[in-house]
């Protein structure tokens, strides 16, 4: 992989955007795994009321990105990204339809309201920032999301009518897709202004999703022990 160097040679980042997402990031993604309401869903930790409390917090996140990414189809760095495919919001809606599980204002936690507000403020300007957004969400959907919809339906019991968040029948080849996502995002990252503020919004995307999971957890074992406590 080609380097950014400084006049003495010396090594500083990745050049591909792609790579410096990764470069920044690795620690984090790393850390979201091992953290909160995630990190007990991989290990078969997670109760059905925990995750239906992680739909009803992403469930905002995923409207907003996809709301600011459509009003963004007139910038060229952010309109590659706009791929119905990959929209999430309404297939969230319909498990938490069959999960029976209601919305209200009660069931967004502020860490969730926070990583709205922070999607609302990468949008500004000529939107290259969502970028960063798109990438940490997405590609992580297509790639680790798979593995925990197994898990899901393994320790929770979910039928595939529940799960269908992790499902993408509009791409017929995920691998392909992926690798044709990453060139876009390589591709944006050559052609802004602002190289750094993308990587340094990837950094921000990956802080405030795991902000959220260990609040969800704290706030999933907190109704818990209220429950066993009547």
């Amino acid at each position: 992989m080609l380097e950014r160097t400084d006049n003495a040679g010396h090594s500083l980042r990745p050049a591909s955007l792609l790579g410096a997402l990764r470069q920044r990031t690795r620690d984090l993604h790393t850390q979201a795994e091992r953290s909160g309401i995630i990190a007990d869903i991989l290990h078969g930790r997670a109760t059905r009321d925990g995750y239906v409390l992680l739909l009803q917090n992403l469930l905002p996140v995923y409207q907003t990105l996809e709301q600011q990414l459509t009003r963004l189809v007139w910038s060229p760095l952010v309109e590659p990204f706009i791929r119905p495919e990959l929209a999430r919001a309404g297939l969230i809606e319909n498990d938490l339809q069959f999960l029976s599980a209601q919305m209200s204002a009660a069931s967004v936690l502020p860490a969730a309201v926070q990583y709205v507000n922070a999607i609302v403020q990468a949008s500004e300007g000529d939107g290259s920032r969502l970028i960063a957004h798109a990438y940490a969400r997405y590609l992580g959907d297509l790639s680790g999301g798979q593995i925990v919809k197994r898990l899901l339906a393994r320790s929770l019991d979910l039928p595939p009518a529940a799960l269908t968040f992790y499902d993408f029948p509009a791409i017929s080849d995920i691998a392909i897709f992926k690798s044709e996502y990453r060139a876009a995002i390589d591709r944006a990252g050559d052609e802004s202004g602002d190289f750094d503020a993308i990587v340094e919004e990837g950094v921000l995307a990956f802080q405030l999703n795991i902000d959220l999971s260990i609040a969800l957890q704290t706030e999933s074992g907190q109704a818990r022990r209220a429950q066993f406590s009547k």
